[in-house]
């Protein structure tokens, strides 16, 4: 196991509304250091969907503070319903959280810093930018946006970069082209990515394209980010009658181990690949969230992560747990 949890209680100190569609939260926990904590790091929120309890995973937005923990929600239709939480709480609300826990390694050695964040992707990019600024590191950051009307803290990033802040919002016709840009940055540069999971397939294939090690590109993810829209599906289980509904705010992991089925995991990111399982059957399609599997493993659809992925219609798995071992 990478991450224990230890959970803590915390308060809602205040939201602002930061964007469009865009909530900032601070967060004060009531008894904890937070004076340091890692570039990139997250935290776990408890939500309730629905009634039933659930776990949320959010970047901590800027370096550390002692006014309390950072993060901003973006409220979106498509999601799990965590934002929709979030977005219903008001100041003092009681809420628990996990310490801090970081993802995202930064290689404070390199003569050069390349940041890209797509949309909210910005929040763990944003504290990267201000240590490497504080720094004095040559650093450019690349943020790709529909509209600068959308983008989250770009008046700060202005300001803390100038013109080594480069917006690429769409409707301005000024499209990020990864391919261009990687081809342009010099060899031994640390990339620092957050984005949804198109973008992130985007980023690896142009990185990789470019003669790059894939090392040298780090990044965050979202696990709720994928290819299909997020929607209800279900599962069969290899050798048995048991066929469950994975509805649209729960992960495939957290119903199986609700139900008795127990699957392994650790990241509850599809980062691990602990979670792990295989897949006999597919009458639909999977959308595999996770980075944990290449591209060839993905289409050939023989394992699934169950704690991000998805899919559309039915698939039948074996969780490897048997009546008879029991």
């Amino acid at each position: 196991m990478r991450f224990i949890e230890t959970w803590i209680p915390a308060t809602l100190a205040s939201t602002r509304d930061i964007a469009p569609g865009i909530r900032e939260f601070l967060i004060r926990p009531d008894q904890l250091d937070i004076t340091a904590y890692p570039v990139g790091s997250h935290i776990n929120v408890s939500v309730s969907i629905d009634g039933l309890p659930e776990t949320r995973s959010y970047s901590l937005v800027g370096e550390a503070s002692p006014a309390g923990f950072k993060i901003a929600v973006r409220r979106t239709d498509d999601s799990r319903g965590g934002s929709r939480y979030m977005w219903s709480l008001q100041p003092g609300a009681r809420l628990d959280i996990t310490q801090p826990a970081s993802l995202l390694a930064v290689d404070w050695a390199r003569d050069n810093y390349c940041l890209i964040a797509g949309g909210i992707g910005i929040t763990p990019i944003f504290g990267a930018a201000q240590a490497l600024a504080r720094r004095g590191a040559r650093v450019a950051l690349h943020y790709a946006v529909r509209s600068r009307g959308e983008a989250a803290y770009l008046d700060d990033l202005a300001t803390m970069l100038g013109d080594r802040l480069v917006v690429h919002a769409s409707d301005e016709g000024r499209r990020l082209d990864l391919d261009a840009l990687f081809a342009s940055i010099p060899t031994g540069t640390l990339a620092l990515f957050c984005g949804p999971m198109r973008m992130l397939d985007a980023a690896r294939h142009a990185w990789i394209g470019a003669g790059h090690p894939l090392p040298d590109l780090r990044y965050e993810t979202f696990g709720s980010s994928g290819t299909l829209p997020t929607e209800t599906f279900r599962v069969r289980l290899k050798d048995s009658n048991v066929e469950l509904e994975i509805p649209r705010e729960r992960s495939m992991l957290d119903v199986l181990n609700a139900s008795g089925h127990d699957v392994m995991y650790d990241c509850k990111r599809g980062e691990c690949g602990l979670c792990a399982i295989d897949v006999v059957a597919v009458d639909g399609e999977i959308d595999h969230r996770d980075v944990f599997f290449s591209d060839h493993q993905k289409q050939s659809n023989q394992k699934i992560c169950a704690c991000v992925s998805r899919a559309r219609g039915t698939i039948t798995v074996d969780t490897l747990l048997r009546a008879d071992a029991v």
